[in-house]
């Protein structure tokens, strides 16, 4: 009966029930967002950048070079030459070393020129076909295989840049040999060739503007774990982008950055640090927004108050009959009680919703741009539940002094002045 009477008298005044719903909503909403958005940000780059010491690159903004670098989110800092920093990737200090030549790109996916350790390092293998070993030979991430329906001996043109509309390289095309397995990690939105592949292209390109050949032929050797090339071309004269470097002790960490820069024109940059700084800034921005979402919640909770005081103050005759016909005076403080939570449950399941389809968007749009994608259907327990808790918190702070004045309800005074 009391459930009844709470679940009637939330609908008594609907357009007031409908507003208090809707800022509450609004609020859980926001904070869900926030609160998935934290999370997953930081779990996929932070999983991104295990095993990865120091980034050696060109000079400029150090996080500018990891986020290019380890995470394919911004434009590179420039070239390195790539006999200097070979000199470094075989120092003792260091355990293995990466390197990384960017160009082109295929309707928005980069290009990424490595050795197949690059692949290994993000815990994937080739699920279909084989690893490239040949020049213009591709293995490309399952989001691409899936996203543009390529599959192993397809073949395509790379557009110079980042960007679609770039120049095309139709002088040489790609081969897709190999389809990589999911890992949930930034290598699902790459194609991958031997770096051979991306000097090979661009040499090409550059002969045909300026007619002349870069340099003789040469034999160099690239080795992953499990993989040797041999390649005829030369080395002198050609860039790299980055290395992504991992030491056999710490030391490396805090020595490398300070000699790199004394000796030579490259930076080193470690992600560890860059990345706490990227998710200082991303906190200051996360926190300002969540204030905003507490003050809406806030709102929402006066006016959760203000209808329950109301509603009390226009049906305080029909309390006054409840309790002659037997309702005690904790019947109605219950029912009072009731309404506000049943609007804050309302508010907090309608809320989630709205926060994960907002995500959905959050997600499209981030994926086309970055290519980072979100899990809408993720639950973070821990934080959502305190979530409901402070909802639940607001609605029975709205209900305090609506309730204790129906539990004080003067019943013959009320019926006379009726």
């Amino acid at each position: 009966m009391i459930a009844k009477l709470a679940w009637r008298n939330t609908w008594f005044k609907p357009l007031s029930t409908i507003l208090s719903v809707i800022l509450l909503m609004s609020s859980v909403a926001i904070i869900t967002v926030l609160i998935l958005l934290q999370k997953q940000f930081e779990e996929q780059f932070s999983s991104n950048a295990d095993d990865i010491d120091l980034v050696l690159g060109a000079q400029g903004s150090p996080l500018q070079l990891v986020l290019s670098s380890v995470y394919q989110m911004d434009a590179p800092t420039g070239n390195i030459d790539y006999a200097e920093a070979k000199t470094w990737m075989q120092n003792p200090f260091v355990k293995s070393a990466i390197p990384l030549a960017y160009g082109d790109n295929y309707l928005g996916f980069k290009i990424l020129g490595t050795t197949p350790d690059y692949l290994a390092k993000f815990g994937g293998s080739v699920e279909k076909g084989k690893m490239f070993a040949e020049t213009f030979e591709v293995v490309i991430g399952s989001e691409i295989a899936q996203k543009l329906q390529l599959k192993v001996g397809s073949t395509f043109y790379g557009s110079h840049g980042d960007a679609k509309e770039g120049e095309k390289h139709e002088e040489a095309a790609y081969k897709v040999v190999g389809i990589a397995s999911k890992t949930g990690k930034v290598v699902d939105n790459l194609i991958l060739s031997n770096i051979q592949s991306v000097w090979a292209m661009h040499e090409t390109h550059d002969h045909e503007e300026d007619a002349h050949p870069h340099g003789e032929a040469a034999h160099i050797h690239i080795e992953g774990d499990e993989h040797h090339e041999e390649a005829l071309m030369s080395e002198e004269g050609k860039e790299i982008t980055a290395v992504l470097i991992k030491f056999r002790n710490k030391m490396g960490i805090v020595l490398w950055p300070r000699m790199i820069a004394q000796n030579t024109k490259m930076q080193a940059a470690s992600p560890a640090i860059e990345i706490n700084r990227l998710f200082t800034l991303f906190g200051i921005g996360l926190e300002a927004l969540q204030y905003l979402a507490y003050g809406i919640m806030l709102i929402s909770g006066i006016s959760i108050f203000i209808a329950l005081f109301n509603t009390l103050k226009e049906r305080k005759y029909e309390f006054a009959l409840l309790r002659i016909q037997g309702a005690s005076r904790l019947q109605l403080l219950q029912a009072i009680v009731i309404e506000s939570l049943v609007l804050c449950v309302i508010g907090f399941v309608f809320g989630t919703i709205l926060g994960r389809v907002a995500l959905v968007f959050i997600s499209r749009s981030s994926d086309e741009e970055f290519k980072i994608a979100f899990n809408p259907l993720a639950f973070v327990w821990e934080k959502e539940g305190v979530l409901f808790l402070v909802t639940i918190f607001v609605g029975l702070l709205a209900a305090v002094i609506p309730a204790v004045k129906a539990y004080r309800l003067n019943i013959s005074k009320t019926l006379s002045n009726a």
